[in-house]
């Protein structure tokens, strides 16, 4: 049984900046983080080990007991940071660069006067970070949203990406968009960030060699949902995890080619753990498989 790793995988700068500037010793415990800092479990866990404390978000400014707070890699909104320095804390930003981007990439497109566009998901907290400053704005994240286009009234139209959003996906709305008899001008700024590009280049590739896909990142984590969904869409076999205790044997029986990557947020820690495991299942069922052979 073959064991592969994608090209492209893991950790990408920002997320990598941010923890390092979590963990920094200059905190010592005094650090609360508003939101989960990345969408990895494991990230998480580490940071309360270090003495830092989670509130789940800016509604929950009450619970927060330190004097300095951290935005999380994902971004947030001028606004929910005035509110926190207004509240007396020392605010740490840990905004990923190509995140605050999308927000001036967005404020740039409405200057030029264009109504603001998102593709991505509504709920996401970056998405929510993009466009809480703005006065007026959609969201759209699938075709079933086009509605909500014709409803607005308005027809000239900035577009922007959530930055984890799947790039096959995005043009083909911006291209269907742009189609629609109630749309007459439409600017478009791909706004999905390139290790994000990267990773999703990487898996299409490697998912024509295998016959399996382990996906490692957090259950929450977008850009690790839209590797599952590149390798669903070739029509490979793809199992998402979060850690190696997640792995079950009877996955690998009748497999030849195992692949691996992971979303942007997985650290390199958990990637090697995973991998080691799965070379070890591999050896025990190639084990079984012959066992089965000779009896």
């Amino acid at each position: 049984m073959k064991v592969s790793l994608a090209s492209a995988m893991g950790t990408c700068f920002g997320v990598r900046d941010a923890i390092d500037l979590a963990m920094s010793p200059e905190f010592h415990s005094d650090l609360t983080i508003v939101g989960q800092l990345v969408h990895n479990p494991q990230v998480s866990e580490s940071l309360k080990q270090n003495g830092v404390s989670l509130v789940p978000g800016i509604e929950d400014i009450g619970q927060i007991k330190t004097k300095k707070v951290m935005i999380t890699a994902h971004g947030a909104a001028e606004k929910t940071k005035q509110k926190l320095h207004d509240a007396g804390f020392i605010v740490y930003d840990a905004s990923c660069p190509l995140v605050m981007r999308v927000h001036q990439t967005i404020k740039s497109l409405v200057t030029k006067g264009y109504f603001p566009v998102v593709i991505g998901q509504k709920d996401h907290v970056e998405v929510k970070g993009i466009v809480g400053d703005l006065e007026a704005h959609l969201v759209i994240n699938t075709e079933d949203d086009f509605e909500k286009i014709k409803d607005s009234g308005y027809r000239k139209l900035g577009i922007v990406s959530q930055t984890t959003q799947q790039t096959d996906k995005v043009e083909g709305l911006v291209e269907k968009i742009r189609s629609l008899d109630y749309v007459d001008d439409v600017s478009f700024v791909n706004t999905i960030c390139q290790p994000t590009q990267d990773r999703q280049v990487a898996v299409h590739e490697l998912a024509d060699q295998v016959d399996l896909m382990i996906v490692i990142g957090g259950f929450n984590s977008s850009n690790t949902k839209k590797l599952v969904h590149v390798c669903e869409e070739k029509g490979v076999e793809a199992r998402h995890i979060e850690s190696f205790h997640q792995l079950n044997q009877e996955w690998f029986i009748g497999k030849q080619h195992i692949g691996i990557t992971a979303g942007t947020s997985t650290p390199e820690d958990i990637i090697n753990q995973v991998h080691s495991e799965i070379l070890k299942i591999a050896k025990e069922v190639e084990g079984l498989e012959e066992q089965a052979l000779h009896s």
